[in-house]
Parts: C-alpha cells; structure tokens; sequence
C-alpha cells in the first residue's frame, strides 16, 4: 500500500494505518532529528512529536505534496522550534558555563555528539562537521541536511521548504562556501597550538 493511500485511512481514524504509516517513516524522522539536534534524548522526543503531529493534523492533509514531504515539512519544524527553544534557555547559562568556577579561565570542550551512522574512527570528525552544520543560517542547515545526509533530491528539498529548486541549489551552494570557511578556521586554529 502506498504512503498516500495509507494516510487517508489515518485521516478516517484507522490506528493500524497509523502503525503503518509510523513505521513506514520513523526512521528518517529520527535521522533528520539526530542530524539536527545531537542528543539521542531531544531526537526521539522529537520524532514522537512529529508523529502526534502526524496522527492529529491527519484529517488537515489534502495531498497537495507527498505524504513524505508533509512529514519531513513537521520534522524540520519541529526539530528548528527545538533548536531556537534550547538556544534561548542556554542564553541564560552561557557565560557561567564558559568560565571554570575553579580557575576562572575559559573552558573549551570538544563536540561530543556521536551520530549513530559515523563509524568509530571518524565520529571526531563527524563531531566536528555536525557542530559545524549547527552553525550555518537555518535555512542553509535544513538544505544540507535534507540533501548531503538525508540524500534528498532539490525538488523534495524545494517542496519541504516551500522554494524553488534554484533556491535550493543557491542554499547549498552558500552552506558549503559557509562550511569551507568554518572548517577552514576550526582547523587553521588547531594547527596554531
């Protein structure tokens, strides 16, 4: 059974088509969410968001774009509503948490975020370019996620972000310049210790 066919039995009330449909797209939910937040705890809460999204905004579907566009459109909200939410409680402790309460020195730690598709020896370096993603524009960030992770091609991208493809391609095209750039002073920075 299609995708299509399977949300317009969820939008009748159908909870095994909702299984269905819960399965048939969990795990590219939780990959976009891991992709964008970095904690195993914030993406599956997340995905469960999306998901209860999902099941109550059922009825509101009217298949203007594809099942799977309509979810990756709530997941990406989702996962930046989250993002924008912890950046303004993190305001609040950020200059208590960059100085050492020992020392009074400033404190510089390590990307820790390990995303479950790195192999092990490259999860540094898979650290490092997901801190990185983290600090491109939103737009940008949603770009090269859902093309160069999520392997999305410009016309989905176009309908989840609701551009054209020629906006897409100038997206990428400025988050990889944007990367370049950033990776390229990460590591300058590491040559001068």
């Amino acid at each position: 059974m299609q995708a299509e066919e399977i949300m317009q039995l969820v939008s009748d009330g159908d909870k095994n088509a909702f299984r269905q449909l819960y399965v048939m797209f969990k795990d590219r939910v939780y990959n976009t969410c891991i992709s964008y937040l970095q904690q195993a705890s914030d993406a599956e809460e997340i995905t469960q968001d999306v998901f209860v999204e999902v099941h109550y905004a059922a009825r509101n579907y009217k298949g203007e774009a594809s099942v799977s566009t309509w979810i990756y459109r709530i997941t990406v909200n989702k996962c930046l509503d989250r993002i924008r939410y912890n950046n303004r409680q993190k305001r609040f402790s950020f200059i208590s948490s960059i100085f050492s309460r020992d020392t009074g020195g400033m404190i510089h730690d390590k990307p820790h975020f390990e995303h479950p598709g790195a192999v092990a020896e490259n999860r540094e370096r898979a650290a490092i370019l997901f801190s990185t993603i983290r600090q491109l524009p939103e737009n940008q960030q949603t770009a090269f996620i859902l093309k160069q992770i999520e392997g999305l091609s410009q016309r989905e991208i176009a309908q989840i972000m609701d551009i054209g493809e020629k906006a897409v391609e100038s997206l990428m095209q400025r988050a990889k310049t944007n990367l370049r750039k950033i990776l390229s002073n990460y590591y300058n920075s590491k040559e001068g210790f």
